[in-house]
């Protein structure tokens, strides 16, 4: 089992960064008691139980004094469980300014009635021993939501970093039957030539490639291609930037099965190339 705890202050972060691992793979189980935690990893371990990859959020809301943090991890050290840390911190004029806009109020100001400063230095004391065990500690103060979601990746996604973690489809699809509730960007090529009135082709789809060949054969659809491509090129590493976890590239043509499929495939093609996994989907193609 790879284990991570993650910790850190309030305001800095975990939220995000439990999200993010979420999007990578990880298990999550958020807000464990320090007392908990050896009990949670053998669960965790146990039987059908088996987890691959485990995230515990483990901070203030669970843990009231240093020394049950060290006792708890004492005890996995103990069961020889092996672990890494993520400690995400920011400086304290950060975390105030960030509970000031959300107007919410820090844990221990609810449950110990301390100002914010002062939960904020009570609670720095208390997640001391985390924060010096820690194998990843980030400073999330000037990092944007994204940002801090990009580096999460970057950090524990075993298969490419932020790119993997965003799931990108590319669906072709037909606009007579309605563009794809789910899209984000629609490409449309219903104005290259239509393999549809070529008697031999009609029947066949862009899986075929004889209507690969037909409509790559024209110089405006490999223009076009070129155009959607270098559009891409520029555009997908800006929502991957902006921690877009999904994204779908709907690829339209009248019928959905001759032009648009050659140019869904076209495009997955060179997602790859770029470095994306993208799934594709041919959602008219039997029609």
């Amino acid at each position: 089992m790879n284990l991570l705890i993650v910790s850190g202050l309030s305001g800095a972060g975990k939220s995000v960064a439990m999200n993010a691992l979420e999007d990578i793979g990880f298990f999550c189980i958020d807000n464990i008691p320090a007392a908990l935690l050896p009990s949670i990893t053998a669960f965790s371990k146990a039987g059908d139980n088996q987890l691959k990859r485990v995230a515990l959020c483990m901070d203030i809301r669970g843990c009231r004094t240093p020394e049950e943090i060290e006792e708890a991890l004492s005890q996995l050290d103990a069961q020889r469980i092996e672990y890494e840390i993520l400690f995400l911190d920011a400086p304290d004029d950060v975390l105030m300014r960030r509970y000031s806009e959300t107007r919410r109020r820090h844990p221990m100001s609810i449950s110990d009635g301390l100002s914010t400063r002062e939960a904020f230095r009570r609670e720095r004391e208390i997640l001391q021993p985390l924060k010096d065990r820690a194998d990843y500690t980030i400073n999330t103060g000037l990092l944007s939501t994204s940002q801090n979601k990009e580096r999460i990746c970057d950090l524990f996604n075993q298969n490419g970093g932020a790119k993997s973690a965003m799931r990108l489809t590319v669906m072709s699809f037909g606009f007579k039957f309605g563009i794809p509730p789910e899209a984000d960007l629609v490409l449309d090529v219903r104005c290259l030539p239509n393999p549809f009135y070529v008697p031999e082709l009609k029947h066949k789809t862009g899986l075929d490639e004889e209507i690969v060949d037909f409509v790559m054969s024209h110089p405006e659809a490999q223009e076009l291609l070129k155009r959607y491509e270098s559009f891409l090129e520029y555009a997908l590493p800006l929502y991957v930037k902006e921690g877009k976890s999904q994204l779908t590239i709907a690829v339209g043509c009248t019928g959905g099965k001759h032009r648009s499929i050659t140019f869904a495939r076209k495009i997955a093609e060179y997602c790859e190339k770029l470095g994306y996994k993208p799934g594709i989907q041919h959602r008219d193609s039997v029609r």
